[in-house]
């Protein structure tokens, strides 16, 4: 299989390219990012992972796109187009915070369309049953700021965005539909997943403990693992983290080639 075969859209960005891939990894960022949020961790992954982020709209170059506050519909649209590849690329699926929910409910999507899914990698979120009952989108810049600065690695640099008006401007809205879509979605029981689920989750998330990540073992018929790493709601950016963040990706990727070739 050729890369050139998986085209890029509006909704999918090629992050790390490969030649001939065993497995191809699309990654869905967390609320308020783009997919910038993967660059480094893409380039972790050796030959036969070819790397994809989705690009939600009203960010970085789709600025002018009209923000989705529906996070259901999010997943709709970045299915559709996964789903418009061919069948013989393997696809795991990847998200973080918000995007752990997008992934899986595109997951179910793609496994409705008649695709497999390798695996999918949840982090940094707690299970599909839980339901946030904060209302942060409704409320005023200064909340979604200080929500902002409480989860950040470096809140100093999140700070900004009180002292540049122009820069709150364009950087909010897409919070806050984020925001939106997390506090209002609503799980809609169905099958579990025929893909296995890793779930990926620090040891001090405000967001996330350990016992609400391993819930997501109720949402796969076949295996499931869970990870823990030291540092925040962000420990994926963290420079000591990424390479072990890598390595449970791969170690599982590589199973599942393994397990397809059997």
């Amino acid at each position: 299989m050729s890369a050139h075969r998986l085209a890029g859209t509006a909704w999918l960005r090629e992050l790390k390219s490969d030649p001939a891939p065993a497995t191809v990894l699309v990654c869905f960022p967390p609320g308020g990012g783009s997919v910038t949020a993967y660059r480094v961790l893409a380039q972790r992954f050796g030959q036969g992972t070819a790397v994809f982020g989705v690009q939600y709209p009203g960010r970085q170059d789709r600025i002018g796109d009209t923000p989705v506050p529906v996070l259901t519909e999010l997943a709709e649209r970045a299915a559709t187009d996964l789903l418009a590849w061919p069948k013989d690329v393997p696809l795991a699926i990847f998200g973080h915070s918000m995007g752990a929910t997008v992934a899986y409910e595109a997951a179910r999507r793609v496994e409705a369309g008649g695709r497999e899914v390798a695996h999918l990698f949840v982090s940094g979120r707690p299970a599909p049953e839980f339901e946030v009952t904060e209302r942060i989108h409704e409320g005023p810049d200064e909340d979604l700021i200080a929500e902002l600065e409480r989860l950040s690695n470096d809140p100093a640099s999140v700070r900004i965005l009180r002292d540049e008006p122009g820069l709150a401007e364009l950087v909010l809205p897409a919070v806050r539909t984020d925001y939106r879509a997390v506090e209002t979605y609503r799980h809609q029981p169905g099958a579990p997943l025929r893909a296995p689920i890793t779930a990926l989750v620090s040891d001090a998330d405000p967001t996330t403990t350990t016992e609400q990540a391993g819930h997501w073992r109720e949402y796969t018929a076949t295996g499931f693992d869970l990870a823990t790493f030291s540092g925040g709601h962000f420990y994926l950016d963290l420079p000591e983290n990424v390479p072990a963040v890598s390595d449970v990706i791969t170690r599982a990727l590589a199973a599942a080639v393994q397990g397809r070739s059997n």
